[in-house]
């Protein structure tokens, strides 16, 4: 289970980052290729639910496994909070709070995502120190 939540952690970390790299970039490339950032706007959403469809389990499969081996509830609450907040971005941000409130939910529910990943990796390093 540890590899698993290892593993879990660093993928997680990886999409969220890249959630993040999409949500600023995009907006830059449309002011600097109008052509391609065309193409970019129809797929923004479709970009946001399939990184979510693999954010979710792979983020709650690796949180879930932390909190089972460190007993962190905060570092949970956390993770769990930014996966409900991307969850929110990802499906029904756009249509409350435009395109720019979308990105500004996407990037603080990334950080929240991100901040509790690395959390669940270094209690879990610390903990198997403790144990050694």
């Amino acid at each position: 289970m540890p590899r698993i939540q290892e593993t879990g952690d660093k993928i997680a970390i990886a999409l969220s980052s890249l959630c993040v790299v999409h949500c600023i970039l995009t907006p830059l490339l449309i002011i600097a290729l109008p052509t391609f950032g065309g193409l970019a706007i129809l797929d923004h959403e479709v970009f946001h639910q399939v990184l979510l469809f693999f954010v979710l389990p792979v983020g709650l499969v690796a949180l879930l496994a932390g909190y089972r081996h460190h007993k962190n509830g905060k570092v949970l609450s956390c993770g769990l909070a930014g996966l409900f907040l991307l969850t929110l971005a990802g499906t029904v941000a756009h249509d409350f709070v435009g395109e720019a409130g979308e990105t500004v939910l996407t990037i603080i529910a990334s950080l929240f995502i991100v901040t509790a990943h690395i959390q669940n990796f270094r209690k879990r390093n610390l903990t198997r120190c403790e144990h050694s």
